[in-house]
């Protein structure tokens, strides 16, 4: 059996970029080395907002190999697969649920790459169990509650639901986004004629509203961008957080960076009015999908959102080829503009689960009202039939 050597990594600076991306497939841009480190330089994650990066790495002769991107958590804030019913019961019986270990992308609830393997070694599998084992491990050792890996793409979660035949320690729950998908559409008409007419109508109704209203917009990747653009952006981000009484993570530098260094992977649709931009929405896309991530704007206008967040993303994708429009967590109202649900899976390994089969009662039940979700949301679908 082959011997990898393990390492923790706190600052993922450590590690060398080119090793770390060649292991990212489809040009996923949340886990690529610039976006966490951006993260990390600027602030963005740590004790600060109880994201503090513990990566673990892989290597084989001193070359990386192996990676899972990973965090201690003191919080669930900006995972987006929320647990505080877990905590409460934690607590109700005096154990810590805090801190736990999670494997994910911070403030990212978009489904990708979790565990990262060299391509080289994709058909070893016993380095992938590897590296979730010393997950695992990590978790045990520092008595952490929990190891969570969230929002893994479809097949890394077949991968770790077929573990759970062998751990018994790994659970999997259930919840529910809205995605839209290109069905080889041309033009934005060509999407348009596959939705029933009254909500076609709605759609055009909305789009001409903001034609007629004089707002133009433009769609940048991140060589375009200019600093001020940058800054325009920021003050959307930032206002749109202190509206809703949350706390803004991200910052003008951490822009600045990832727009000079993932610039082929930003989406930067601004909305200008007179001569002056009003409203933005960051996106980043991969080589098969855009993902919407942040949105705001200095004055509130009828159906600015829908046009900036969402109608000009899925034009964005006809027009590049992109299979898959990920808009972000929640949003009912995604359903009438062409969004369909989709079910995602977390997946959970405790090294201690101190409520038996109440925990697994508890999951199973959560899974039905999930279903039944999807299945109501499917049935107020806008194509036709």
């Amino acid at each position: 059996m082959q011997h990898f050597q393990h390492k923790i990594v706190n600052n993922i600076a450590d590690l060398q970029t080119e090793q770390w991306d060649q292991m990212v497939d489809d040009n996923y841009p949340f886990v690529k080395h610039a976006f966490l480190e951006a993260l990390e330089k600027h602030n963005c994650v740590g004790a600060k907002y109880g994201w503090i990066p513990t990566h673990i790495a892989l290597f084989d002769a001193g070359r990386l190999v192996a990676a899972l991107p990973a965090y201690e958590k003191h919080n669930n804030y900006g995972e987006f697969v929320f647990d505080q019913a877990w905590e409460r019961a934690w607590n109700q019986i005096g154990l810590p649920y805090y801190p736990k270990l999670v494997c994910s992308s911070p403030y990212t609830p978009v489904m990708g790459q979790r565990l990262l393997i060299h391509p080289e070694y994709r058909n070893d599998n016993q380095l992938q169990a590897e590296l979730f084992a010393t997950y695992c491990s990590l978790c045990e050792q520092k008595k952490y509650s929990g190891a969570h890996v969230l929002f893994a793409n479809q097949e890394q979660q077949a991968w770790l639901k077929a573990q759970q035949h062998t751990d018994n320690q790994l659970y999997h729950r259930l919840d529910c986004q809205f995605h839209w998908q290109n069905h080889n559409y041309q033009h934005f008409d060509d999407f348009l004629n596959n939705l029933k007419s009254k909500k076609r109508k709605n759609i055009n109704r909305e789009r001409n509203s903001i034609v007629e209203s004089g707002i133009c917009f433009r769609v940048l990747d991140g060589h375009q961008a200019t600093e001020q653009d940058w800054r325009d952006f920021d003050y959307f981000y930032q206002k749109t957080f202190i509206d809703k009484w949350s706390t803004p993570t991200l910052n003008y530098d951490f822009f600045i960076d990832i727009g000079y260094k993932m610039a082929d992977s930003i989406v930067l649709v601004l909305a200008d009015l007179e001569g002056k931009t009003i409203a933005g929405a960051l996106m980043f896309k991969s080589d098969s999908h855009l993902y919407g991530r942040h949105w705001g704007c200095r004055q509130e206008i009828k159906n600015l959102h829908f046009e900036t967040c969402f109608y000009q993303g899925i034009e964005y994708a006809i027009k590049n080829g992109l299979q898959t429009f990920e808009p972000g967590a929640g949003g009912e109202h995604k359903i009438a503009r062409g969004f369909s649900p989709t079910l995602i899976e977390s997946f959970h390994w405790l090294p201690v689960n101190p409520f038996g089969d109440n925990l697994d009662r508890f999951i199973l039940e959560e899974e039905a009202i999930i279903q039944n979700y999807k299945q109501d949301c499917l049935n107020h679908s806008p194509f036709k039939l």
